[in-house]
Order: C-alpha cells, then structure tokens, then sequence
C-alpha cells in the first residue's frame, strides 16, 4: 500500500457542484471515495498521485467545508504524523479562520494521537488548501489510500 496527498478548492452553481470540482481539482472527483479513520500502517510509502481510472473505489481520509457566502475564507487541511510502528491523520477544516491557525490545530490534533499512544513522531507533514468564497466555494484535503 501507498498514500498520496492531495488538495482542492473550487467554485460552483450549488454545494454540490463547488465540492465535486474542488474534488476534480484535487485529482480525486472522478471515482468513489470510502471515508476511513485516521490510521496508517507502518513505512506506508507517500507519493504524488497518479491519475487515478475514473470509477475506482478509493478509501481516504477527507478533510471538506463549503460555504455560500460571499467573501468567507475556507480552508481544509490533513495533517500526517509517522512514528516507527504506524501513523496517524488528522482532518480540519474553518471558515474565516487564520489559515496558520487551521494548520496548526491539525498539527497539535495528531501530535497528540501519537503522543497518547506514546509513540515518537519521525515526520510530521500537512497539506492544506484555501479559498474565498465568490457563490458556492468548497475546500478539500484528502489522503488517499492506493494499490501497489
């Protein structure tokens, strides 16, 4: 198994429509998305994500917010923490919130996964994306689960 990162933000006439293209934004809209919990085995190798064929059952970890208001400023994130024995993701998301506080309430959420574990934390990664709201704006931030 390996995972991949990834993000997205995008507008759209409804909800709907602004989700499934920050989905497509994040190269993940055109297949099936099984939301999992927040753990991952042990040296699972990241990647970039390939193209992935349209259709695909993909389990993730999927951080999402919307709004439809004018001027909001919407931020989705996914934090990584690796020890030796597994590693742990976190998923956040604001609206009209400090970007670097979103990314740091991630980052404290799955410092404290591990730490409450007492595992030792051998990387920490985060990827984060954001958006101002024009009609219907929606962020994602995902880390999904890929074959070898």
């Amino acid at each position: 198994m390996k995972v991949a990162i990834t993000s997205g933000a995008a507008e759209g006439p409804t909800k709907l429509n602004a989700f499934d293209n920050a989905l497509l934004k994040a190269g993940i809209g055109d297949v099936n998305l099984i939301k999992v919990s927040s753990i991952i085995p042990a040296n699972t190798p990241l990647v970039e994500l390939p193209e992935l064929k349209p259709g695909q059952m993909i389990n993730c970890i999927l951080s999402t917010v919307c709004s439809n208001k004018k001027g909001d400023f919407i931020s989705a994130a996914i934090a990584v923490a690796n020890s030796n024995d597994f590693g742990c993701v976190v998923e956040h998301s604001g609206i009209n919130r400090d970007p670097h506080e979103i990314r740091e309430s991630a980052i404290n959420m799955v410092k404290y996964m591990l730490e409450i574990r007492n595992k030792d934390i051998k990387d920490l990664l985060v990827e984060e994306t954001n958006h101002e709201v024009e009609n219907w704006g929606a962020a994602v931030a995902a880390l999904v689960f890929l074959e070898d």
